[in-house]
């Protein structure tokens, strides 16, 4: 056994090392799937508004003396609820997120100034602390490991519909509105809830990387979906260890890992069968 295989094994028997493990291969069930839902409704836009809004929670909970995660969780959640209106309007989702980015930013700024706060903690939280993760956190990400595909089995044909064709979907007695507001909450709490593991400005390695590299392996909205599980669970366990094995900070690697994955994927032809993915951005309709 060398030297590095032994203090390997020495980190991984820390309850901080194993509750972050556990925290990855939570996050790994989840997260992916909503990865497929960005990638399939085309809202790349809503998690960069999301890390603002997060920051903007952070904020508060650090003026307020509340935990600053969950007050990023409830402003993420509420914000996915919010800006489902605002995507009827002429400019879609594109418009939307930038204003939301504008007003979450700039109201977290002030926030940050007036209240004396100091800054360094809330922005520390945007780059991640995987060591740190706590029950909460745990909580969290198990709630979303269990709702995300939860809800995809439960309305897979009206989710299938979705990000084939609104139109078609609306016609077919598909709750469109409805459903498009449960997704964006799901994105908006999902890119919260990384925060800790990633750092927001990281969050796509657990979200949209292994959707993108699943959407070259998979055939259907359904392989689609398994191959972002199973690539989410091989890139946390293979990024983990080796940021434990390098003493490297995890987030890095984690994106590294998972953008290599999605490179070499890219070596595989790719399928044919994508007209799982919505054709346009996020337009709700006026009326059922």
């Amino acid at each position: 056994m060398t030297l590095a295989t032994a203090d390997l094994g020495a980190l991984l028997q820390l309850v901080p090392v194993q509750r972050a493990g556990f925290a990855l291969v939570l996050a790994a069930v989840g997260l992916p799937i909503v990865g497929v839902i960005i990638v399939g409704l085309d809202i790349m836009p809503v998690r960069f508004a999301m890390m603002h809004v997060a920051l903007l929670g952070i904020a508060v909970g650090l003026l307020t003396g509340l935990d600053p995660m969950l007050c990023a969780l409830v402003a993420c959640a509420l914000s996915g609820a919010g800006i489902a209106p605002l995507a009827r309007t002429p400019d879609g989702l594109s418009g939307a997120m930038g204003l939301l980015m504008s007003l979450a930013v700039a109201a977290a700024l002030l926030v940050l100034a007036v209240s004396g706060v100091n800054a360094s903690g809330a922005f520390a939280l945007l780059w991640g602390s995987i060591l740190s993760v706590g029950a909460a956190d745990l909580v969290v990400l198990g709630v979303l490991a269990v709702l995300v595909p939860g809800l995809f089995w439960w309305r897979r044909r009206d989710v299938a519909l979705l990000l084939h064709d609104r139109e078609l979907a609306q016609c077919s007695g598909v709750p469109v509105r409805g459903l498009t507001v449960a997704l964006l909450v799901l994105v908006a709490v999902a890119v919260a809830g990384a925060i800790k593991l990633t750092g927001a400005l990281l969050v796509d390695a657990l979200t949209l990387l292994p959707a993108l590299a699943a959407r070259r392996l998979g055939s259907s909205l359904r392989s689609i979906t398994v191959w972002a599980v199973g690539i989410g669970v091989v890139v946390n366990g293979a990024g983990f260890l080796s940021a434990l094995w390098l003493d490297w900070p995890p987030g890095p690697v984690l994106v590294l890992t998972a953008g290599a994955v999605v490179l070499a994927v890219h070596l595989v032809p790719e399928r044919r069968n994508t007209s799982w993915r919505a054709p346009a951005s996020v337009s709700l309709p006026s009326s059922h």
